[in-house]
C-alpha cells in the first residue's frame, strides 16, 4: 500500500469558516490547490493527519440502519422523509446525525449518538432484546468535495413500536414529513426504481440501507 502523502499544516488556508462549516484550500503542489469543505477545524482536518491517526480518528456522523421485526409480522426497514435544505425537497433517508461531545466521552461514541438520533428523529428508544451494533466505523460521504465521515449503524427493534414512533424530537434546522415502512418487496421496488414514491431521488446512505435490507445481511 502506498504510502498516505499527509498534506501540512502549513498547506492549509482558511477560506471561510462558522460554527457548522466551513471552506478550505489545500495547497497539495506549489500552484495546485483542492478545495476542501469540512466541519472540522483547520488543524483537525483528515488531510494533516497521519495514517495512524486516521484510522483511530471518531468519525463526523453516524447514519442509521433501523428494521422493525417484532416477530408477529413481516420485517420491515423504518425510514424517514426529511426536509434537506441544498437538494430543495424531502427525501427519503435514515436516521442520522452528528456525534457530540458527550458521545465522544462513551466507550462507543458512534453507537452513543445513535442510540440518541433514534429516540429523536423516531421516538424509540434502544432497550430489551433490541440490537444495536456498527456495520462500519467509518465511511467517507463525498470525499471529493468533504472530508466527512459517518459510522453505519444497524437497529433492529424487536418488538411492536407503531405506537412510539414520533417526529417531535427532532431539533434544529431538521423538519420532517413521516415515516416510511417498506416490507422486503417494497425495499426491492424501491431500489429498482431508484426513486421514492414521490418520484424523488434519495440518499446515498438511504439506497445503502436498502441493499443491506434486502440483502438479509441485518440477520447475520
Amino acid at each position: 500500500m502506498p504510502e498516505k502523502k499527509t498534506i501540512k499544516k502549513e498547506q492549509i488556508k482558511t477560506v471561510y469558516a462558522n460554527r457548522f462549516i466551513s471552506l478550505y484550500d489545500i495547497q497539495y503542489r506549489e500552484g495546485k490547490h483542492y478545495y476542501n469543505a469540512s466541519r472540522r477545524a483547520a488543524e483537525d482536518l483528515v488531510a494533516v493527519k497521519s495514517l495512524e491517526e486516521m484510522k483511530n480518528m471518531v468519525p463526523d456522523a453516524v447514519s442509521c440502519i433501523v428494521v422493525l421485526e417484532d416477530g408477529e409480522t413481516e420485517p420491515k426497514l423504518l425510514l424517514a422523509r426529511e426536509y434537506r435544505y441544498p437538494a430543495g425537497q424531502f427525501l427519503l433517508g435514515v436516521p442520522a446525525g452528528l456525534i457530540d461531545a458527550e458521545d465522544e466521552k462513551a466507550e462507543e461514541p458512534a453507537l452513543s449518538a445513535a442510540g440518541r438520533e433514534i429516540k429523536e428523529e423516531t421516538g424509540i428508544e434502544i432497550s430489551g432484546n433490541d440490537r444495536l451494533e456498527l456495520v462500519s466505523p467509518m465511511v467517507f460521504s463525498s470525499p471529493g468535495m468533504t472530508d466527512e465521515t459517518n459510522a453505519i449503524a444497524l437497529a433492529v427493534i424487536k418488538r411492536n413500536v407503531t405506537k412510539e414512533l414520533s417526529q417531535s424530537g427532532a431539533v434544529g434546522a431538521e423538519l420532517f414529513d413521516g415515516f416510511v415502512l417498506l416490507t422486503k418487496e417494497q425495499a426491492l421496488q424501491t431500489l429498482k426504481s431508484g426513486r421514492d414514491s414521490f418520484g424523488v431521488p434519495y440518499l446515498t446512505y438511504t439506497w445503502m440501507a436498502l441493499m443491506y435490507f434486502v440483502s438479509d445481511m441485518w440477520k447475520i
